[in-house]
């Protein structure tokens, strides 16, 4: 494909709060390695809702979109890809000399670019990537299912901080599509009673539907409900995937004796800890973990692997898709999502 002379169909963010979807050139490949992917599906995450609407962006114009899948367009000279290949791809793009670098721990990178963030991503019917960034599909993954290659990985990073024995309880804070996919892991690592908690009644009954325990934190204290279906003893393993300060505070509330407590969300706002729940993480030996991204390292052998082995055989993330827009919807798809007058779980753009 020529760059410059082949249009493209794009969802465009002009300036905070300002989407348009419209057509553009090709632009010119970036680098040697880098492969043009036809985008088939891209999703939407919680933070392309803050960076396009709430001052998040680093610039503008920007193509956002880093959780997508497509098909291999124009492979480089030489490449283990060919065109047709189906692919997803990890957005991150490190620097490769920083230390954190050496150790393959990327999403720690000193200097790194990112697709759909940093740089333009796959709101687009194509975007360019590095070659060492794609990875090829298993054939039994749905192409759709795979644009959530990405936010699954994320969910399986903060899944593996833990240490726990099988059979040991479980508390996730989040009803949403991370927190669910959280859940999911767990129990295929082998966590016993895996208890969910939000405010959003759909999302509670999807989780009680898939296995989970569905605690309503509208209805009633979910400190206390955690309790009571341990015995009293509290969470073996706790997940706070909402990203709010009160729900930080009840994830360490949670926790039984030797608990561990992963803090996965987002903070929006201050977070403070009271004299009393701070010698609660003391007295009980509470371990805390901060969780970023996902692990890309080595490669061919990586979270992002093992999300595809188990992704439609085991790994459900397709019911945690509620939309599945065209691109050409996307400029009303983010209104509703910015009102919030529906439930919305996860969206997945159909590009190509």
């Amino acid at each position: 494909m020529v760059p410059g002379k082949v249009m493209m169909n794009v969802l465009v963010l002009e300036e905070n709060g300002r989407l348009t979807y419209k057509d553009t050139p090709l632009p010119e490949c970036p680098g040697d390695r880098w492969i043009l992917v036809k985008v088939a599906a891209s999703g939407i995450c919680g933070s392309d809702i803050h960076r396009g609407f709430g001052g998040g962006a680093y610039h503008h114009p920007l193509i956002m979109g880093h959780e997508f899948s497509g098909l291999v367009e124009d492979p480089c000279s030489g490449s283990a890809f060919k065109k047709g290949d189906r692919v997803t791809v990890f957005p991150l793009i490190p620097c490769h000399t920083c230390v954190p670098c050496q150790t393959g721990d990327y999403a720690q990178c000193l200097d790194y670019d990112y697709l759909g963030s940093r740089r333009d991503g796959a709101f687009a019917e194509y975007v360019y990537a590095p070659e060492e960034n794609l990875v090829l599909l298993p054939d039994h993954v749905d192409i759709l299912h795979a644009a959530l290659t990405e936010p699954c990985a994320v969910a399986l990073h903060g899944a593996n901080k833990f240490s726990f024995k099988p059979g040991a309880s479980a508390a996730v804070f989040g009803a949403g599509a991370i927190g669910n996919m959280v859940a999911q892991w767990l129990r295929i690592r082998g966590a016993g009673k895996i208890m969910i908690v939000d405010i959003d009644r759909e999302k509670l009954d999807l989780a009680e539907q898939m296995g989970f325990i569905p605690i309503d934190a509208g209805d009633a204290d979910p400190v206390g409900t955690i309790s009571g279906f341990t015995s009293g003893n509290g969470a073996d393993c706790v997940v706070e995937a909402v990203g709010l300060p009160k729900t930080f505070l009840q994830a360490v509330q949670s926790a039984a004796r030797f608990g561990e407590v992963v803090f996965l969300g987002n903070i929006e706002g201050e977070f403070r800890i009271g004299e009393k729940d701070f010698s609660h993480i003391l007295r009980k030996e509470i371990r805390i973990f901060g969780t970023w991204n996902s692990r890309f390292a080595p490669s061919g052998h990586n979270e992002w692997t093992a999300v595809l082995d188990y992704m439609d055989r085991g790994m459900d993330v397709g019911s945690l898709i509620s939309h599945t827009p065209y691109l050409s919807e996307g400029v009303d798809m983010f209104r509703r999502m910015v009102e919030k007058t529906e439930t919305i779980s996860r969206v997945v753009f159909r590009v190509g």
